[in-house]
């Protein structure tokens, strides 16, 4: 008699619904948390100078116009360029390079700040460049390591338009991303743990209730 009631219980139109949405429900939770995971993988990392269609963090926007910015420190890397991470302390070249044609026709104010005081350590006064690139000299042994705002100000008949860019001196760039992956991966695993449980409990009581 048991075996015939358990062997109903199993055949019941309820239970193997049950069991169907249950799977269904884990399935998507699982494709879900694996897409996540691919998709935090796979993440580009910023190019220097990428295409056109790519984030380029080095990249100050004024308005519309564009300017570019790179760092080379001749006495420690020759001909290597950064941009919001260098490395070293001392002589470093910063270069600003317009990528369009219209910042050569206006007047351009270029300004670093030392922060969080907000010094000045250089100032180039307003003025139009036909060549298109700016050029600051900065010995950073004389300021020291810290964080640094690059301040670019376009100004065009009585009106200012102003943006910065910030960068730090004395540190390097984090290339390997190991604590976003490993942020994502926790994530990933509590996201497919609170899954399973919910879908646990829900599934379970509905069975005992069926009971």
């Amino acid at each position: 008699m048991k075996t015939q009631f358990l062997s109903t219980l199993a055949n019941n139109p309820q239970n193997k619904n049950n069991k169907g949405s249950a799977t269904r429900i884990f399935r998507f939770w699982t494709v879900l948390s694996v897409l996540f995971l691919s998709m935090s993988f796979s993440a580009p990392g910023y190019s220097h100078r990428g295409a056109l269609d790519e984030v380029d963090v080095c990249r100050i926007r004024v308005g519309t116009e564009k300017i570019h910015f790179t760092a080379y420190t001749p006495t420690f890397t020759q001909s290597e360029g950064y941009c919001r991470f260098i490395p070293n302390v001392g002589l470093t070249n910063l270069i600003f390079d317009y990528e369009g044609k219209k910042l050569r026709d206006v007047s351009v104010e270029f300004e670093v700040t030392k922060e969080p005081e907000g010094t000045r350590i250089f100032y180039l006064e307003p003025q139009k460049t036909k060549s298109g690139s700016v050029k600051a000299d900065i010995d950073f042994s004389k300021y020291g390591a810290g964080d640094y705002l690059a301040h670019v100000t376009i100004l065009h008949d009585g009106e200012k338009l102003d943006t910065h860019l910030p960068f730090v001196v004395g540190a390097e760039e984090d290339k390997t991303h190991w604590k976003r992956y490993l942020y994502m991966l926790v994530a990933v695993v509590i996201l497919v743990a609170i899954g399973i449980t919910v879908l646990t409990r829900k599934y379970g009581d509905k069975e005992n209730t069926g009971l």
